[in-house]
C-alpha cells in the first residue's frame, strides 16, 4: 500500500468512512461529494492505480467490481430506472485519487455529456 493513498488507507480502517459492502476483494462506500442521490465508490483492496495499471490477475477483481455495482443498484432501487457506473484514468479522465475506483451513480436521470 502506498503510503499516501487515501483509498488504502478507507481499506485499511485508518480513515472513517460509510462502507455499504465489502468482502475479500472489494469495499463499496459513499462518496464524501455525491454528483447524486446515490453515490458510491467500489474499490479493489489491493492497490491498483488506475484501469492503466491492471494485470492478468486482476480480471476476477474487475469482475467483481462490476458484480457488486449491481448488486448495490438493485438493492438501491436504482437498477430498474437506471444508474451510471464510471471509471475515470488519468488526469485527462478526471481521475482524482490513484487507486482504481468506480463511480456507482443514480437516483436521478442521468445526462450526457455529465455535469
Amino acid at each position: 500500500m502506498p503510503d499516501n493513498c487515501l483509498f488504502c488507507k478507507i481499506v485499511a480502517g485508518e480513515i472513517p468512512s460509510e462502507i455499504v459492502y465489502e468482502d475479500d476483494l472489494v469495499v463499496a462506500f459513499k462518496d464524501i461529494d455525491p454528483q447524486a442521490p446515490i453515490h458510491m465508490l467500489i474499490i479493489p483492496r489491493k492497490h491498483i492505480t488506475g484501469m492503466n495499471d491492471i494485470e492478468d490477475e486482476d480480471q476476477q477483481v474487475l469482475a467483481r467490481i462490476h458484480f457488486v455495482a449491481v448488486k448495490l443498484a438493485r438493492q438501491l432501487a436504482i437498477a430498474e430506472p437506471g444508474y451510471r457506473l464510471v471509471n475515470n484514468c488519468n488526469e485527462h479522465g478526471g481521475q482524482a485519487v490513484g487507486h482504481l475506483h468506480y463511480h456507482l451513480l443514480g437516483g436521478r436521470q442521468m445526462n450526457w455529456p455529465p455535469g
